[in-house]
């Protein structure tokens, strides 16, 4: 049995370009086109969704005991406050 390797988010995004710059082009029958745009939003979806994760995934922070928690906006300023503090001295 083939395994079907799941496409990375570079490959989808490559894909869903050239989806958007064919049919950009006008030239393609109305038939292609229709089946092209809706792979297209299905693409879009799918990118859509693995950029979510990533955020959710970047806004967590690991605590001391390795426990991990979301971090909220304002801690996030208030470290890029902290930071530019740092840089100016």
């Amino acid at each position: 049995m083939v395994t079907k390797k799941k496409p990375t988010f570079e490959e989808n995004m490559n894909e869903l370009t050239t989806i958007v710059n064919k049919l950009e082009g006008g030239d393609v029958p109305l038939e292609e086109a229709l089946a092209e745009f809706e792979k297209g939003i299905k693409l879009s979806r799918t990118l859509e969704k693995t950029l979510t994760q990533a955020e959710q995934s970047m806004a967590k922070i690991v605590t001391a005991d390795g426990s991990e928690q979301p971090l909220s906006p304002k801690e996030s300023a208030d470290e890029d406050k902290a930071s530019d503090v740092d840089s100016d001295q």
